[in-house]
């Protein structure tokens, strides 16, 4: 029996939607009924999560709840969230619902172990770094995380929070090849986490050329098989 999906969304509106689209696109279905059912809480309501946890902001956690319960009270069977640097609140988010809230951090470890990989570099806000979420869940895999220096990560910020938050194109294309060519050259990355969810969608740009792996997607179809549906091969 298939079970229905929620998705804690609004963090932001774009990592929302793509994730929703997906889950959908990645489904090995023939019609609308072979689908799982999807409850989506767009909640632009939750405070920024990287200024929460770099002690700028308040916290997101209510909000989060908030939409895990509403999820929840719909009849989603198992929840996902749209932002990896909300995961640093998903013990809270986790003790407060009955249903079980997918794991984006984890389930990406898990794939790149599978994938035999040792050195993955971690593309993410300030938050999410600061967060130590992915060094958690790499390094419970044997993966050593590598992160970017301080002026990329500036770059990292202005794509997340200038180009896709703000719904602007990303226009520093050379500039993103230049810092993960040196990650993979002087640091020995065997691959680039894009740890934040706006950065897919920013990377979708067909002219940057470099080996990623997209968290999105990674929870997208773990989500998809803890629900009973089947996947695309």
């Amino acid at each position: 029996m298939k079970k229905s999906i929620g998705i804690i969304g609004g963090m932001g509106p774009l990592a929302t939607c793509d994730l929703m689209e997906k889950i959908i696109r990645l489904t090995d279905a023939a019609k609308d009924q072979e689908y799982n059912q999807i409850y989506v809480d767009c909640n632009t309501a939750i405070p920024d999560r990287t200024s929460a946890i770099l002690g700028n902001g308040e916290s997101p956690l209510p909000e989060l709840i908030k939409s895990a319960q509403k999820l929840q009270s719909m009849g989603a069977d198992l929840l996902t969230m749209s932002c990896n640097t909300a995961h640093f609140f998903w013990e809270g988010i986790q003790a407060a619902i009955d249903i079980p809230l997918l794991h984006m951090p984890r389930e990406t470890a898990a794939f790149l172990k599978a994938k035999d990989i040792k050195k993955a570099a971690v593309l993410s806000s300030a938050g999410t770094v600061r967060s130590g979420i992915y060094d958690e869940a790499l390094k419970e895999q044997d993966i050593l995380p590598i992160y970017p220096n301080e002026a990329e990560q500036q770059l990292v910020m202005s794509i997340i929070y200038d180009c896709v938050k703000a719904g602007k194109p990303c226009t520093c294309i050379d500039e993103i090849n230049a810092m993960g060519q040196r990650l993979i050259a002087e640091e020995g990355a065997e691959v680039l986490i894009l740890a934040c969810t706006e950065l897919p969608i920013a990377f979708l740009n067909p002219e940057i050329k470099l080996p990623t792996v997209d968290p999105t997607e990674i929870l997208a179809k773990a989500a998809i098989t803890a629900a009973g549906g089947k996947l695309k091969k």
